[in-house]
């Protein structure tokens, strides 16, 4: 399965003590796969440098350059979906260039995806990711 991860969420999801840290584990054994996209690494970095420490932000940013679990994709094509907040674009362009299965988010913006029939990007929240796909994809773990 392959994902793009709004950064809010990945936020939540990088804590070793969140309930959540199960589908970053997840991504560094090669169970899930994140797509990512020049412009998200740069706000991946700017929001954990804020909300934890440039440690943090460093190791996960060098973590996304060098992981093969994590697919970095050009998006060469800006299809606007999102008008209420253009800035969470880069998320739409990277999952439709990406081919993704799904874009997690909690933000209210992304909730417009689900009225739109093409290109079709499906949004779900960090919870029902979690509800639908954790025993699934924690049922076959696999190691590089």
């Amino acid at each position: 399965m392959r994902v793009v991860i709004d950064t809010n969420k990945l936020v939540s999801i990088i804590g070793k003590k969140s309930s959540f840290r199960w589908i970053f584990d997840s991504i560094a054994i090669g169970n899930l796969e994140i797509c990512v996209s020049t412009e998200i690494i740069l706000e991946y970095r700017e929001i954990l440098e804020r909300k934890t420490n440039l440690g943090v932000a460093e190791n996960i940013s060098e973590f996304l350059k060098v992981s093969p679990s994590v697919i970095k994709t050009d998006t060469f094509f800006r299809f606007n979906l999102i008008q209420k907040d253009s800035t969470d674009n880069k998320f739409v362009d990277c999952a439709i260039s990406g081919d993704v299965d799904h874009i997690v988010s909690n933000d209210k913006h992304f909730q417009i995806l689900k009225t739109i029939g093409f290109p079709k990007v499906n949004i779900i929240t960090l919870e029902e990711f979690d509800s639908l796909y954790k025993s699934e994809i924690l049922k076959h773990p696999k190691k590089y």
